[in-house]
């Protein structure tokens, strides 16, 4: 029995990480997008409006 629980708490553990990996490299995948079409504009960074004031701030990561 307690090797039914460590077990199980293994596979959750591993179920949390594996999750955790994607949801980081989405994140990357993103900021590497983001930079690709910045290099090929040749734009300085991208702006994106401040929904409260209406103005366009660049994009901190």
């Amino acid at each position: 029995m307690p090797q039914l629980i460590f077990f199980g708490l293994v596979g959750v553990a591993a179920i949390v990480g594996y999750r955790a990996l994607v949801r980081e490299a989405e994140r990357v995948t993103q900021r590497v997008r983001r930079a690709e079409k910045e290099a090929s504009t040749r734009a300085d960074g991208t702006l994106v409006q401040d929904p409260e004031t209406g103005e366009y701030r660049l994009v901190k990561d």
